[in-house]
C-alpha cells in the first residue's frame, strides 16, 4: 500500500505541523511534497494528486468536494508579523496602487478586504515576485508574505510596516486562520494533530533550524512560533474564519459562501 501523499509550503511557520513526517514519529507514513508558495498546494489539491494538503484557507471556496481537518492551522490571535504590508511610508489611507505577492489567495483576499470593507476605498492592484524595492518601485505599497515578510525586522528608511492580522483584530476583535489541512478524501489515513501536537514540542529545535534562513536570531524565532503563530483554532478565529468568508462572498471575492465541511 502506497502511502498517502501530503502537502505544504516551505515557509517556518509551517514546520512544526510537518516536523514529524521529516525528522519525528510520523516519518516514513506520508510522502511529503514541499513547495515555497503555499498556492502550489492548493493547485495539487485541486487536481487531486495529493491526499491531503495545508493550503490557504480561501482554497476551501474555490475547490471542489474539499473537507477540512478540524483543530489545526497555521493562523494568529492577534499579529502574525508574516503577513504584511509595506509601504513606502505613506498611510494605508493614502495608498493608491498596491504589489501582491500572489503565493496565498488568503493574504490576497485580506488585503482587498481591509482596503474595501474596512477603509472604504480600492487601490489598483498588481502582482509581483516577492522583492520589497522592485514592488515599491511601483506601487505605493507591497504585499509580503512568509518567510519574506518575516524578514522586514526593519521597514527601511522611509517605509511603513502594517500587519494584516494585527489591523484585521483592530476592526473585528478576532482572530485570524491563514491555512489549515484540506482534503477531497472522506478521510485522513494519517494523525496530523499529533504531528502538530510532536512539533510544536519541537520548537526550540525548529527555531534553531530557521533563523539563519530568516534573518532573525533564534530567540525571535521562537517568540515568533510560539506567540505570533497559533497552531489551534479557537472560538474567536473560528469566528474570524467565518466573517473572513462572509465578507469576501459579500465583496464579490468568491462565489459563495460554503459552510464548513469537516471530515
Amino acid at each position: 500500500m502506497n502511502s498517502p501523499r501530503i502537502s505544504a509550503s516551505s515557509y517556518s511557520n509551517t514546520a512544526p505541523l510537518v516536523w514529524s513526517f521529516i525528522y519525528g514519529k510520523g516519518r516514513g507514513t506520508a510522502e511529503l511534497i514541499m513547495d515555497t508558495a503555499p498556492a502550489r498546494s492548493a493547485e495539487l489539491l485541486a487536481q487531486d494528486r495529493v491526499d491531503a494538503a495545508l493550503v490557504p484557507v480561501i482554497a476551501y471556496q474555490m475547490i471542489d468536494g474539499v473537507r477540512v481537518v478540524p483543530d489545526i492551522c497555521v493562523g494568529a490571535r492577534e499579529r502574525v508579523r508574516s503577513v504584511c504590508l509595506v509601504t513606502r511610508g505613506c498611510e494605508l489611507a493614502d495608498v493608491r496602487s498596491v504589489s501582491l505577492d500572489v503565493s496565498s489567495r488568503t493574504s490576497v483576499v485580506l488585503t482587498k478586504l481591509i482596503f474595501r470593507e474596512f477603509l472604504g476605498f480600492e487601490p489598483d492592484w498588481s502582482d509581483a515576485a516577492p522583492d520589497v524595492d522592485s514592488m515599491l518601485a511601483r506601487s505605493d505599497a507591497a504585499l509580503l508574505i512568509g518567510d519574506p515578510a518575516l524578514r522586514l525586522s526593519q521597514a527601511g528608511p522611509g517605509r511603513k510596516v502594517y500587519d494584516l492580522a494585527e489591523l484585521w483584530h483592530q476592526h473585528t476583535g478576532l482572530g485570524f486562520v491563514f491555512a489549515m489541512w484540506m482534503t477531497r478524501r472522506s478521510s485522513v489515513p494519517i494523525d496530523l494533530a499529533a504531528a502538530r501536537d510532536e512539533g510544536v514540542a519541537r520548537i526550540d529545535e525548529i527555531s534553531a533550524n530557521y533563523s539563519s534562513d530568516t534573518g532573525l536570531s533564534r530567540g525571535e524565532m521562537n517568540e515568533y512560533l510560539t506567540r505570533n503563530i497559533s497552531y489551534s483554532i479557537d472560538d474567536r478565529m473560528m469566528a474570524g474564519l467565518e466573517l473572513y468568508f462572509r465578507l469576501a462572498a459579500k465583496h464579490g471575492l468568491i462565489a459563495e459562501n460554503r459552510a464548513l465541511n469537516f471530515v
